[in-house]
């Protein structure tokens, strides 16, 4: 197997109508969906959602990761049930290459909300990392989100 190189260099831009197609693939990976604890959306469910509940809302914060001008996944803010949140999608073929790391570094300074939460499954230790290494603390709490199969960590951001 071919190594993957580290990432230089992220960038965060607003996300486009255009985006969406490219955002739904990504959500449709079975292996990302599986660590994530996350069931995929179909097309018009998918679409539904990001023009309703993201791209149609002035409170949700929702960024483009780019990576040498390509679109390699997507970063947001938004508050439920009382809490502050995060969370990210990042399409495989850039894991493990730091691009979640620089994604958080650039997107924390632009989020004033704290206590800043975001809910992890157990298995994404991956993902836990980068919380902690940012600051994130896991609280031992277990978050039952309404299409989550199991129980995430709950991390927080004071």
């Amino acid at each position: 197997m071919e190594k993957q190189t580290s990432v230089s260099n992220v960038t965060l831009r607003p996300i486009k109508q255009s985006d969406l197609e490219q955002l739904f693939i990504h959500q449709r990976d079975p292996i990302a969906c599986q660590l994530a604890q996350f069931s995929p959306r179909d097309r018009e469910a998918f679409f539904a959602h990001w023009q309703q509940n993201i791209l149609g809302q002035a409170s949700v914060l929702a960024l483009g990761i780019e990576v040498d001008g390509l679109l390699v996944g997507n970063i947001g803010h938004w508050h439920m049930d009382g809490q502050a949140l995060i969370g990210y999608w990042i399409d495989r073929a850039f894991w493990g290459r730091g691009v979640a790391t620089l994604t958080l570094s650039a997107f924390l300074p632009l989020v004033a909300s704290r206590p800043l939460f975001a809910h992890v499954a157990k298995h994404n230790i991956a993902s836990q990392r980068v919380l902690q290494r940012h600051g994130f603390v896991n609280t031992n709490g277990l978050i039952q989100e309404e299409d989550d199969a199991a129980p995430l960590f709950e991390f927080v951001l004071r």
